[in-house]
Protein backbone atom coordinates (compact mmCIF):
# COMPACT_ATOMS: atom_id res chain seq x y z
CA UNK A 1 0.00 0.00 0.00
CA UNK A 2 1.33 3.42 -0.99
CA UNK A 3 2.36 5.21 2.02
CA UNK A 4 3.92 8.57 0.74
CA UNK A 5 4.82 9.75 -2.45
CA UNK A 6 7.34 11.86 -3.24
CA UNK A 7 8.69 14.43 -6.38
CA UNK A 8 12.14 14.89 -7.04
CA UNK A 9 13.43 17.80 -9.24
CA UNK A 10 9.96 17.67 -11.26
CA UNK A 11 9.40 19.68 -14.46
CA UNK A 12 6.71 19.30 -16.91
CA UNK A 13 6.52 20.52 -20.43
CA UNK A 14 3.57 20.68 -22.94
CA UNK A 15 4.14 21.41 -26.02
CA UNK A 16 6.90 23.32 -26.53
CA UNK A 17 6.30 25.35 -22.91
CA UNK A 18 7.82 24.53 -19.38
CA UNK A 19 4.78 24.47 -17.02
CA UNK A 20 6.91 24.30 -14.05
CA UNK A 21 10.95 23.06 -12.82
CA UNK A 22 12.44 21.94 -9.65
CA UNK A 23 9.46 20.55 -7.80
CA UNK A 24 10.43 18.70 -4.50
CA UNK A 25 7.41 17.61 -2.66
CA UNK A 26 6.33 14.96 -0.27
CA UNK A 27 2.71 13.63 0.28
CA UNK A 28 2.53 11.48 3.65
CA UNK A 29 -0.42 9.20 4.64
CA UNK A 30 -3.20 10.36 6.47
CA UNK A 31 -2.58 14.12 4.71
CA UNK A 32 -3.97 16.05 1.89
CA UNK A 33 -2.46 18.87 -0.19
CA UNK A 34 -3.96 21.11 -2.49
CA UNK A 35 -2.83 21.96 -5.74
CA UNK A 36 -2.89 26.07 -6.32
CA UNK A 37 -2.48 28.23 -8.97
CA UNK A 38 -3.31 30.49 -11.90
CA UNK A 39 -5.17 28.24 -15.10
CA UNK A 40 -2.48 27.18 -17.16
CA UNK A 41 0.33 26.53 -14.74
CA UNK A 42 0.44 22.79 -14.52
CA UNK A 43 -2.02 21.39 -11.57
CA UNK A 44 -3.94 19.28 -14.21
CA UNK A 45 -0.32 18.24 -15.72
CA UNK A 46 0.88 17.35 -12.32
CA UNK A 47 -1.97 15.11 -11.54
CA UNK A 48 -1.19 13.41 -14.93
CA UNK A 49 1.92 12.90 -14.07
CA UNK A 50 1.60 10.94 -11.22
CA UNK A 51 -0.99 9.18 -12.81
CA UNK A 52 1.53 8.20 -14.94
CA UNK A 53 -0.41 9.57 -18.29
CA UNK A 54 2.05 12.26 -18.94
CA UNK A 55 6.07 11.62 -18.50
CA UNK A 56 7.95 14.25 -16.71
CA UNK A 57 10.54 16.84 -18.81
CA UNK A 58 12.94 15.80 -15.70
CA UNK A 59 13.27 14.20 -12.26
CA UNK A 60 11.51 11.75 -10.85
CA UNK A 61 7.90 10.49 -9.38
CA UNK A 62 8.33 7.94 -6.20
CA UNK A 63 5.49 6.20 -4.28
CA UNK A 64 6.74 4.26 -0.92
CA UNK A 65 5.54 2.17 1.35
CA UNK A 66 4.89 1.80 5.17
CA UNK A 67 8.48 1.29 5.79
CA UNK A 68 9.87 3.65 3.34
CA UNK A 69 10.91 1.17 0.33
CA UNK A 70 10.14 2.11 -3.11
CA UNK A 71 6.87 0.29 -4.38
CA UNK A 72 7.18 0.01 -8.40
CA UNK A 73 5.19 2.36 -9.97
CA UNK A 74 3.39 0.59 -12.30
CA UNK A 75 2.21 -1.82 -9.49
CA UNK A 76 1.58 0.99 -7.86
CA UNK A 77 -0.60 3.02 -10.21
CA UNK A 78 -2.56 0.01 -10.91
CA UNK A 79 -3.48 -1.01 -7.27
CA UNK A 80 -3.59 1.90 -5.48
CA UNK A 81 -3.89 5.35 -7.45
CA UNK A 82 -7.51 6.77 -7.89
CA UNK A 83 -7.84 9.56 -10.83
CA UNK A 84 -10.66 11.66 -10.93
CA UNK A 85 -10.45 14.28 -13.49
CA UNK A 86 -12.20 17.60 -14.36
CA UNK A 87 -14.21 15.58 -17.42
CA UNK A 88 -16.07 12.63 -15.61
CA UNK A 89 -15.32 9.50 -17.83
CA UNK A 90 -18.89 8.96 -17.74
CA UNK A 91 -20.38 6.66 -20.45
CA UNK A 92 -24.06 8.05 -21.20
CA UNK A 93 -26.05 5.53 -22.57
CA UNK A 94 -25.29 3.20 -19.11
CA UNK A 95 -27.73 3.43 -16.17
CA UNK A 96 -26.00 4.97 -13.28
CA UNK A 97 -26.38 1.31 -11.53
CA UNK A 98 -24.16 -0.16 -14.87
CA UNK A 99 -21.97 2.91 -14.71
CA UNK A 100 -20.82 2.44 -10.86
CA UNK A 101 -20.88 -1.56 -11.37
CA UNK A 102 -18.43 -1.03 -14.35
CA UNK A 103 -16.50 1.11 -12.89
CA UNK A 104 -16.25 -1.00 -9.07
CA UNK A 105 -15.68 -4.11 -11.19
CA UNK A 106 -12.86 -2.86 -13.29
CA UNK A 107 -10.97 -0.95 -10.64
CA UNK A 108 -11.23 -4.02 -8.04
CA UNK A 109 -13.99 -3.45 -5.75
CA UNK A 110 -14.67 -4.88 -2.07
CA UNK A 111 -17.75 -7.13 -1.15
CA UNK A 112 -19.72 -4.00 0.51
CA UNK A 113 -18.45 -1.44 -2.02
CA UNK A 114 -20.92 -0.49 -4.65
CA UNK A 115 -23.37 -0.41 -1.62
CA UNK A 116 -21.26 1.79 0.55
CA UNK A 117 -20.40 4.39 -2.71
CA UNK A 118 -24.35 4.47 -3.30
CA UNK A 119 -24.86 5.39 0.52
CA UNK A 120 -21.82 7.72 0.57
CA UNK A 121 -22.94 9.73 -2.55
CA UNK A 122 -27.13 9.24 -2.28
CA UNK A 123 -26.92 7.37 -5.39
CA UNK A 124 -29.96 5.25 -4.61
CA UNK A 125 -32.37 7.35 -6.66
CA UNK A 126 -30.37 7.60 -9.80
CA UNK A 127 -29.36 4.21 -10.03
CA UNK A 128 -31.95 3.61 -12.73
CA UNK A 129 -31.22 6.82 -14.61
CA UNK A 130 -29.24 7.00 -17.88
CA UNK A 131 -25.99 8.82 -17.04
CA UNK A 132 -27.07 11.15 -20.12
CA UNK A 133 -30.07 12.37 -18.16
CA UNK A 134 -28.09 13.50 -14.89
CA UNK A 135 -27.24 16.87 -14.17
CA UNK A 136 -23.70 17.98 -13.69
CA UNK A 137 -23.79 17.40 -9.68
CA UNK A 138 -25.18 13.82 -10.22
CA UNK A 139 -22.77 12.98 -12.63
CA UNK A 140 -19.75 14.55 -10.44
CA UNK A 141 -21.11 12.20 -7.30
CA UNK A 142 -21.64 9.21 -9.37
CA UNK A 143 -17.75 10.02 -10.72
CA UNK A 144 -16.47 9.92 -6.77
CA UNK A 145 -18.48 6.67 -6.06
CA UNK A 146 -15.67 4.85 -7.57
CA UNK A 147 -13.44 6.24 -5.03
CA UNK A 148 -15.85 4.41 -2.19
CA UNK A 149 -16.76 1.32 -4.40
CA UNK A 150 -13.37 0.20 -5.17
CA UNK A 151 -10.77 1.76 -2.34
CA UNK A 152 -7.20 2.73 -3.08
CA UNK A 153 -4.54 4.62 -1.46
CA UNK A 154 -3.75 7.91 -3.52
CA UNK A 155 -6.47 9.92 -4.60
CA UNK A 156 -5.88 12.57 -7.78
CA UNK A 157 -8.24 14.73 -7.66
CA UNK A 158 -9.18 17.25 -10.38
CA UNK A 159 -11.57 20.20 -8.85
CA UNK A 160 -13.74 17.77 -7.38
CA UNK A 161 -16.17 19.90 -5.44
CA UNK A 162 -16.98 21.99 -8.79
CA UNK A 163 -20.35 21.15 -9.57
CA UNK A 164 -21.66 19.60 -5.89
CA UNK A 165 -23.95 21.88 -4.41
CA UNK A 166 -23.33 22.30 -0.33
CA UNK A 167 -24.92 19.33 1.17
CA UNK A 168 -22.65 17.14 -1.46
CA UNK A 169 -19.59 19.15 -0.73
CA UNK A 170 -19.96 18.53 2.86
CA UNK A 171 -20.38 14.57 2.55
CA UNK A 172 -17.64 14.74 0.72
CA UNK A 173 -15.55 16.12 2.89
CA UNK A 174 -16.94 13.03 5.21
CA UNK A 175 -15.53 10.80 2.60
CA UNK A 176 -12.11 12.11 2.38
CA UNK A 177 -11.98 12.74 6.27
CA UNK A 178 -12.48 9.08 6.40
CA UNK A 179 -10.41 8.20 3.73
CA UNK A 180 -7.49 10.42 5.06
CA UNK A 181 -7.95 8.85 8.76
CA UNK A 182 -7.23 5.18 7.61
CA UNK A 183 -4.22 6.83 6.07
CA UNK A 184 -5.00 7.43 2.56
CA UNK A 185 -3.49 10.24 0.34
CA UNK A 186 -5.10 12.78 -1.40
CA UNK A 187 -3.65 15.34 -3.94
CA UNK A 188 -6.03 17.76 -5.23
CA UNK A 189 -6.10 20.60 -7.96
CA UNK A 190 -8.34 23.18 -6.29
CA UNK A 191 -9.88 27.07 -7.46
CA UNK A 192 -12.01 26.74 -4.26
CA UNK A 193 -10.90 25.30 -0.49
CA UNK A 194 -11.86 21.70 0.23
CA UNK A 195 -13.38 21.44 2.89
CA UNK A 196 -11.08 20.58 5.34
CA UNK A 197 -7.45 21.07 6.27
CA UNK A 198 -5.06 20.68 3.50
CA UNK A 199 -1.43 21.91 3.24
CA UNK A 200 -1.39 24.16 -0.06
CA UNK A 201 1.17 23.74 -3.10
CA UNK A 202 1.42 27.31 -5.44
CA UNK A 203 2.34 25.38 -8.54
CA UNK A 204 3.18 29.18 -9.43
CA UNK A 205 6.64 29.54 -7.60
CA UNK A 206 7.58 27.14 -9.53
CA UNK A 207 6.49 28.36 -13.03
CA UNK A 208 9.26 28.36 -15.61
CA UNK A 209 8.92 29.26 -19.58
CA UNK A 210 5.04 30.64 -19.19
CA UNK A 211 4.22 33.87 -21.32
Amino acid sequence: MIHGLTLSNLALRRGERTLFRDLDFGLAAGEAVSLTGPNGVGKTSLLRAVAGLMLPEAGDILFHDGDDNRIDPHLARAREVHLVGHLDGLKGSRTAREELGFQSDWLGHTQDGFDDAVAAFGLKPLLDLEVRRLSAGQRRRLALGRLVGSPRALWLLDEPMAPLDARWRAAFAEVMARHLSAGGLILASVHDPLPLPTRALDLNAFAGGRG
